[in-house]
C-alpha cells in the first residue's frame, strides 16, 4: 500500500512539473516548439531528437532555440548527448565544419575549403561565386584575359574593350581602335562661326548676282565621328546702282569697276553715233555732188544740141 502511494506521488509530481513547463512555454515567447525542456527566461534548455540547439541574441541576453538546421555562419555537430550549432571561422560565410568553409565572406575567395584574399597563379577570383576558379571559366564572354569575372583586360579577336567589358560593336559615340583593340571616344567635327557675307558679285555674263560666306574647320572628325557641315554658303543678292563719278560712294561691292565699264560703254556708243553721223553726211554730200554733176551734164547736152 505504501509503495502504491509512493508511485502515485511521483507520477503526480512529474505531471505537475511537466504542466508547469508547458504553462511557462505557452506564456513566454522563448519557449517554442521543438524544446524538450525550457526556461521562462532562457528559452529552450534542450531540444527534441534531431534538432540543433542554438543560442540567439535577444538584446543583452542569449535565448536558446531548437532548429532543424543551423543558421548562416554556423555548422551543426551531433553527439549522443546533444546536437549543437557551432560558429564558423570569421572569414567564412557558410562552412562544413570549423576548418572547412563552403562560401566566403565578400572580399575573400574559396580555395580548397579556405578563404583567401588572393588566388594562386593558375586561378582567378570569381566575385559571383566568391571562389578561385580556372582563368577561362572566370572571364566574361568574349574575354581573352581578365582579373576576375567582372573585369576583362583583353578581348577575343573581333571584339573591343570598353569599361572592362568586350563589345563586338562599339556603343554610340565610340568607335573601334584596331591598334588598341578598344572602343575609343569618337571625335566630332568642329567649325567656327560663319564669316560676314562677301561682296555681291555678278554670276558670269548673266544679270544675276550672289554673295558668299564661309567658315573654317577647327577640328577634323575621326573615322566615325560626326562629319563636318558645309563650310561655304551662297545666296542671291541685289545691288542699288550708284551714280558714277563719285568714287568714294562707288567703291563698295565692285561698283567702281561697273561704273568704269558703263562709262566706257557710253563713250563707245557716242563715238559710234558720231561715226554714223559722219558717214551719213559723207553719203549725202556725195549724193549731192552726183546730182549736181548730172544736172551739169544734162545742161551741156542740151546746149550742144541747140548749136
Amino acid at each position: 500500500m505504501q509503495l502504491q502511494q509512493l508511485i502515485s506521488l511521483v507520477l503526480i509530481l512529474h505531471w505537475m512539473e511537466d504542466a508547469d513547463c508547458q504553462h511557462h512555454a505557452s506564456k513566454h515567447k522563448h519557449c517554442q516548439g521543438g524544446c524538450l525542456t525550457c526556461s521562462q527566461h532562457n528559452g529552450c534548455l534542450s531540444c527534441m531528437p534531431k534538432l540543433f540547439f542554438h543560442l540567439e541574441r535577444d538584446g543583452m541576453r542569449q535565448i536558446g532555440v531548437c532548429l532543424a538546421s543551423c543558421p548562416k555562419g554556423f555548422f551543426g555537430t551531433r553527439s549522443p548527448e546533444k546536437n549543437d550549432c557551432s560558429k564558423c571561422g570569421t572569414e567564412c560565410d557558410t562552412c562544413f565544419d570549423k576548418n572547412f568553409c563552403t562560401r566566403c565572406r565578400a572580399g575573400s575567395y574559396l580555395h580548397k575549403g579556405k578563404c583567401q584574399e588572393s588566388c594562386p597563379d593558375e586561378l582567378v577570383p570569381s566575385d559571383a561565386k566568391r571562389e578561385c576558379v580556372p582563368r577561362l571559366a572566370a572571364c566574361p564572354a568574349d574575354c581573352d584575359s581578365c582579373l576576375n569575372s567582372d573585369i576583362c583586360t583583353r578581348c577575343m579577336p573581333g571584339h573591343y574593350l570598353l569599361h572592362d567589358q568586350c563589345h563586338s560593336v562599339c556603343p554610340e559615340e565610340f568607335e573601334p581602335s584596331e591598334q588598341l583593340m578598344e572602343c575609343i571616344p569618337s571625335v566630332p567635327c568642329e567649325v567656327e562661326e560663319w564669316s560676314k557675307w562677301g561682296p555681291c558679285l555678278r554670276i558670269g555674263k548673266t544679270r544675276l548676282r550672289e554673295e558668299t560666306r564661309t567658315r573654317r574647320v577647327l577640328q577634323n572628325p575621326s573615322l566615325q565621328g560626326k562629319p563636318c557641315p558645309a563650310t561655304s554658303e551662297k545666296r542671291e543678292c541685289f545691288t542699288k546702282r550708284k551714280k558714277c563719278g563719285k568714287k568714294e560712294k562707288a567703291s563698295r561691292n565692285g561698283d567702281q569697276k561697273n561704273c568704269n565699264n558703263r562709262k566706257g560703254n557710253a563713250e563707245g556708243s557716242r563715238e559710234r553715233k558720231r561715226k554714223r553721223e559722219r558717214e551719213m553726211g559723207d553719203r549725202e554730200e556725195a549724193e549731192n555732188r552726183n546730182k549736181t554733176e548730172q544736172r551739169r551734164r544734162r545742161a551741156q547736152s542740151r546746149d550742144s544740141g541747140t548749136v
